[in-house]
């Protein structure tokens, strides 16, 4: 059994690469032997990203050689790799490919390795890895994507048959064959929403510490954009939702119990949400935005129960309602004064909901801690200019 532990080299990269440090906190980490090398996925129990290694070959490799691994799983992640970039010939094929498609997956595999390879200290990698301007990737350019790697790979392979694919001794030293398989849309979905969360919050923490290490100015560009693109705030709302459930377990006679077959009842599991979304009643929250959010909660009534607490100054108690499964609703304004946050918050708080949206305009002073995980919502305007910081998401509504 290997006494490889991997602190050490997380340690390491926290000393030389802070950015890969601050991800790889971020980023779930198991010890697998089932798998020969290394490799990320999703986890289809956690909805979220993991990196699995197996510590026979991270034994095997240099301290140095271990940091690079390690700064290479990550860009599979930075690039997204293993989902939001799979070629259109292979989207929806991964669960049971054809002998074509499995050829095919293979040369994007390298593709990837190419792309991101050369952006780590050669020193760093294992031997016989895909680095472009090395045998038998030789005549391959630097500084290209994947997706021009994997377009090249194909007119090699076609011009040469099988044997130009790339692979043979030189194939990845890492695992991908937990790429996109394995885990459902919505699983995926909320996998995403967590990475880039991670990413934002990592970017963060380098540019606080004016260092990113060996990360080069074109990446740090390329993830500085699209952090900022437009995000669609509907996926935000709908991924707070479903990363609220929270698991009901009752006995029933009904289901075996795995452990105690015939002796103790099994347990059901269900999964709901119980959200409570607090709307602001002040009158500079518009119809517009109130209506734009109603149609989207009309949506997610399908997948939550929700408790609408409409709110000013105070919560209009008798005002209050649950909004059930599958109910369509129209929006209807029922207070107009001022606004408080710590009147809702108070409310919230003291039912014990498993989250809390909050939708206004952001005009009034911070509120009291929220025992729940909660979510602001507004328009860009108020999103610009907040009455108060805070750490807590801050989701815009826009048409």
């Amino acid at each position: 059994m290997s006494s490889f532990d991997l602190n050490d080299h997380i340690f390491r990269l926290l000393q030389r690469e802070p950015f890969f440090a601050a991800l790889s906190r971020r980023i779930d980490k198991k010890a697998d032997q089932g798998i020969p090398t290394a490799g990320v996925r999703i986890n289809p129990a956690t909805s979220s990203f993991e990196l699995r290694y197996n510590p026979e070959f991270m034994a095997s490799m240099t301290d140095n050689q271990c940091t690079g691994v390690l700064m290479h799983e990550f860009y599979h992640l930075i690039f997204e790799h293993v989902l939001g970039r799979l070629p259109d010939e292979l989207e929806g094929c991964m669960e049971s490919p054809t002998k074509e498609q499995a050829s095919l997956f293979k040369l994007w595999n390298v593709a990837a390795d190419l792309s991101i390879n050369q952006l780590i200290n050669r020193s760093m990698l294992p031997e016989k890895c895909c680095v472009p301007g090395e045998a038998p990737f030789e005549d391959m350019p630097l500084d290209k994507t994947a997706e021009w790697y994997f377009e090249a790979l194909k007119k090699k392979r076609e011009e040469q048959g099988e044997a130009g694919d790339g692979e043979g001794e030189y194939g990845q030293f890492d695992d991908h064959e937990g790429w996109g398989s394995g885990a459902d849309s919505a699983a995926k979905e909320i996998a995403k929403e967590r990475l880039k969360e991670a990413l934002k919050k990592s970017m963060g923490e380098a540019n606080q510490a004016n260092n990113w290490g060996s990360v080069s100015s074109q990446t740090r560009k390329d993830l500085v954009e699209r952090m900022a693109a437009h995000l669609d705030w509907r996926k935000i709302l709908r991924f707070f939702v479903q990363t609220s459930q929270r698991s009901n377990k009752r006995s029933t006679p009904k289901r075996l119990n795995r452990r105690y077959p015939y002796v103790h009842p099994g347990r059901k599991v269900t999964r709901q949400a119980h959200i409570a979304v607090s709307i602001d009643q002040s009158g500079s929250v518009s119809d517009e935005m109130l209506n734009l959010f109603y149609a989207e909660l009309n949506k997610l009534s399908d997948i939550a129960t929700f408790t609408v607490v409409p709110f000013d100054t105070r919560v209009a108690d008798d005002k209050v309602f649950v909004w059930k499964k599958g109910e369509t609703r129209n929006f209807e304004r029922v207070l107009t004064g001022g606004t408080d946050f710590n009147a809702p918050t108070q409310y919230v708080n003291e039912k014990g909901y498993d989250g809390h949206i909050v939708l206004t305009d952001m005009c009034a002073p911070k509120p009291k801690s929220s025992k729940c995980p909660r979510m602001w919502m507004t328009d860009q305007a108020n999103a610009s200019r907040p009455y108060f910081k805070t750490t807590e998401r801050v989701v815009i509504i826009d048409k």
